[in-house]
């Protein structure tokens, strides 16, 4: 999906871009619910952007990594691009990988793999959490807030039929990171990651979760 985000003072707001299971369209959020998101949370102007990035897998979220972007997200289209196949997630900004989530289920970490997804796109209210650890409110004297979103582009399997609106290119099913990959996301979350919660002593007082024993970048 390419976006440009909310311009100005964009406090409070979330754009998001995301995968969700849902059994129906009414459905909402419930135990076992799987998602993979993108979440832009806004800022005041001239305030950098954050991009919050999380996986939950049979209603289990928490691992959030965080980023300041490289470039204003305001000013141009960017692609953000989620690869989802059995063995990894992988999270890119302009074919630029900033995370990976490996599949640890052997370590009996759970991954979203069993349950069909469908994509979303939104912009919502989330002043109550969203920007400056909640301290900012949305300035509705600011409104209308507007995000762009185009050329979306999905190669899927659906109904466990191969899908695509563009190609049939499904390297993805395989698609992993190579050195030069690699490279690139110790780059990304050495000068621009914001939170990792590989790292995160105080909120996991109990240990941190099994799958930072396996964390291969930082």
């Amino acid at each position: 999906m390419q976006l440009k985000l909310v311009r100005g003072n964009s406090a409070g707001t979330v754009t998001t871009f995301y995968h969700f299971i849902c059994n129906n369209l009414l459905s909402s959020q419930g135990v076992g619910h799987d998602e993979i998101d993108f979440e832009f949370l806004g800022n005041t102007t001239g305030s950098p952007y954050t991009i919050h990035t999380n996986v939950h897998s049979q209603g289990k979220g928490d691992k959030e990594q965080q980023f300041h972007l490289w470039f204003d997200p305001t000013a141009a289209f960017h692609t953000y691009t989620i690869v989802w196949n059995s063995q990894r997630i992988i999270f890119l900004i302009d074919n630029i990988p900033v995370r990976v989530f490996n599949n640890h289920e052997a370590v009996r970490v759970p991954f979203p793999k069993s349950q069909p997804m469908r994509v979303y796109a939104s912009l919502w209210n989330a002043d109550d959490w969203a920007t400056q650890g909640r301290r900012v409110k949305i300035d509705w004297t600011k409104a209308p807030f507007t995000a762009y979103y185009k050329k979306f582009n999905a190669n899927a399997n659906k109904d466990g039929k191969s899908t695509t609106s563009k190609n049939d290119n499904q390297t993805w099913q395989t698609q992993g990171i190579d050195a030069a990959g690699r490279n690139r996301i110790r780059w990304v979350q050495s000068k621009h990651m914001i939170y990792n919660y590989y790292n995160d002593h105080k909120r996991f007082t109990n240990g941190l979760p099994t799958e930072c024993k396996h964390y291969r970048f930082l």
